[in-house]
């Protein structure tokens, strides 16, 4: 990724609004820094700082972007859900799966759950009203059915109207899924502006670029993400793992702004 590329993690700016004893906080690895040293001074364990950040090996870079979390264990009780604890604790049902390696949505009373606190975002609004998505993919997707309309109305342009619908035809047969989303900038001091395929984003600072786990979408592929539009899998991060992202956004409070989102990523190629 970026070598001094800055990302920005809406939970670093919704802590302020959340209770003193219940903060997430992103952490720049520098040099020398261990995942160890890490834990220490945050008061967490290295299992954790990797848990939430889906780290494989104690392995870090200087530049990575880190969050950390306060942690606390929540036995389950009779009639408990994972989507009530999900609610309760302002997390996703997914998170709570993902840290607790749990394959389903079964639990029993006495389970000791994991789970870490202060990381509510906008992904709870979307995961609690799913409708959300599925019409804005409705509002994206109208132009192909008015662009489609002309040539009923006027088949004497049919050699130029066809075209703009010619763009839907590979959507039958792309991977879809859904990822979690933040935003990064280059904007910041001693930022290289260069992604991991090259790409010079300070030159370029309009071109849409998104950071990715190569084993989940490849780098180069030409991809659409929701709400974002048609960008380059061009760069990679070392907490971008699994269905997470990085969008590219040139202005730094914009980035803050986006926050951090469940989006639908298209993989046309």
């Amino acid at each position: 990724m970026l070598k001094k590329m800055v990302s920005i993690l809406a939970v670093a700016v919704l802590s302020v609004t959340v209770s003193a004893n219940v903060q997430a906080a992103s952490i720049t690895v520098q040099k020398g820094d261990t995942l160890w040293a890490l834990s220490r001074a945050n008061n967490t364990s290295v299992e954790n700082i990797q848990k939430l950040n889906n780290l494989t090996t104690d392995l870090i870079h200087p530049g990575d972007i880190l969050t950390v979390a306060p942690e606390k264990r929540y036995s389950v009780i009779k009639g408990d859900t994972l989507w009530d604890i999900a609610i309760d604790h302002q997390v996703t049902v997914s998170q709570i799966k993902e840290w607790n390696q749990l394959h389903s949505d079964l639990i029993h009373p006495g389970l000791n759950l994991l789970i870490f606190e202060g990381l509510k975002d906008t992904t709870i609004a979307l995961t609690d009203n799913p409708v959300q998505p599925e019409e804005s993919t409705q509002k994206e997707s109208a132009p192909s059915v008015e662009a489609a309309a002309p040539t009923e109305s006027a088949p004497a342009v049919e050699a130029t109207t066809p075209a703009p619908a010619a763009p839907a035809a590979p959507a039958s047969s792309s991977k879809e899924i859904i990822v979690e989303a933040t935003a990064y900038t280059a904007s910041c001091e001693g930022c290289s502006g260069i992604t991991a395929t090259g790409i010079n984003l300070i030159e370029n600072p309009n071109q849409k670029v998104i950071s990715v786990d190569p084993s989940v979408i490849p780098l180069g592929s030409r991809v659409y993400v929701e709400g974002y539009g048609e960008a380059i899998a061009g760069d990679t991060g070392g907490a971008i793992k699994g269905n997470k992202i990085d969008v590219f956004i040139p202005s730094k409070q914009d980035a803050i702004n986006f926050g951090r989102k469940q989006l639908k990523v298209t993989i046309l190629n």
